[in-house]
């Protein structure tokens, strides 16, 4: 083992199969007798694109994140026209597990529900919608947070249609240039609302903000982030809970139009953040391609003074035959376990995803 693999491991792979053409997409929680659960899309038929049908599907390990499940087993069996996907898992500040998920029912219908569990994920709530309105809205994987005094906060990006009653599988009818907006809930996920602000991207683009993700500092501040076209993410700042957001900015991370994920760590106190770097320090991937839109390297960064500066860039992925995206963030006592589509240019990024145990010193290293 090289010096850059030491603290660095695939703990659990998994690939698609025949009737399992995509995994993609997951989150974790912690349960109470220490074991790990990840949840994650398991796409089932012939079709893996975003609108083929998949179910919410577990896995569990032990503690140290080492040991996996060898099976499958069904969380949310699909109960939407195409699929249940993109799911966030919280520990609420009430003791209970908090389960997110879009329920997509076409390109006109896309809508993040919500059930919860008091008994350590052996049985579920039905589902609330958290957001009110119908349309299309993106809430990527592992993006739901619970703000210290109680507040849910769900970011999302709304994307119009374009045509009447368009079918499920003509992108043609969805406009593609997302609308950064909030949906809040102060009463644990009960009821919904829209926040007061909502922010399309200001200049000429055809992704706008799309995927976004917020993260709160120390000082209270809500720090959001969305993914753009322009070669960097963009980012956005509120200091209401969520209520209202300052205009968005061109951000430090340089980046294809493929989502970043920033977590805390509560050993260090500090954030990580894990994106597609495509800054220059990189240099250009073997073969000098950028095959689906760039999504290589996979690189992580931390930071020690609430965002402002990063540091400790290391490259978690870099193949140029691969792509690696949607990544969840699981903080243990003294690693991290790192969930991301990992799959191939012959068969598709998002048809494969692994797990990565990542320890606190690698990912101090220089």
């Amino acid at each position: 083992m090289t010096r850059e693999q030491e603290g660095s491991e695939i703990v659990l792979q998994l690939t698609h199969g025949d009737n399992n053409p995509r995994n993609s997409e997951g989150a974790f929680a912690t349960l109470a007798d220490g074991r790990i659960l990840f949840a994650y899309s398991r796409f089932y038929g012939t079709g893996g694109d975003d609108h083929g049908f998949a179910d919410i599907c577990v896995r569990t390990a032990d503690a140290t994140g080492r040991g996996w499940s060898a099976e499958d087993t069904t969380l949310v069996k699909n109960e939407g026209g195409c699929n249940v996907m993109s799911v966030s898992l919280l520990r609420l500040l009430d003791g209970r597990i908090a389960l997110f998920y879009l329920v997509k029912n076409g390109l006109d219908d896309c809508r993040l529900r919500m059930r919860v569990s008091a008994d350590e994920a052996a049985s579920w709530s039905n589902a609330v919608c958290c957001i009110p309105a119908p349309g299309y809205f993106v809430v990527n994987n592992d993006r739901v947070i619970q703000l210290r005094g109680g507040r849910l906060v769900a970011p999302a990006s709304f994307h119009r249609t374009r045509k009447a009653a368009p079918r499920k599988d003509d992108y043609s009818g969805l406009d593609g240039r997302g609308i950064a907006i909030f949906f809040l809930s102060d009463d644990a996920g009960a009821t919904w609302r829209e926040s007061k602000d909502w922010w399309a991207l200001p200049e000429r683009s055809g992704a706008g903000l799309q995927e976004p993700g917020v993260v709160e500092l120390n000082d209270g501040r809500l720090y959001g982030y969305c993914r753009t076209d322009r070669g960097c993410q963009y980012e956005l700042f509120s200091e209401d809970g969520g209520e209202t957001w300052t205009p968005p900015r061109p951000a430090s991370f340089l980046s294809p139009c493929s989502p970043l994920s920033i977590k805390r760590l509560p050993a260090t106190g500090g954030l990580l953040a894990v994106w597609n770097d495509h800054d220059p320090r990189w240099g250009e991937p073997v073969g000098g391609i950028r095959p689906h839109h760039g999504r290589t390297p996979l690189v992580t960064a931390v930071s020690r003074d609430e965002g402002r500066t990063w540091t400790h860039h290391r490259r978690v992925e870099c193949a140029p035959d691969h792509g690696y995206c949607y990544t969840a963030i699981h903080p243990l006592a003294d690693a991290v376990l790192l969930a991301y589509c990992c799959g191939s240019y012959q068969t598709g990024i998002l048809a494969d995803s692994c797990v990565r145990r990542l320890s606190l010193d690698w990912l101090h290293g220089a």
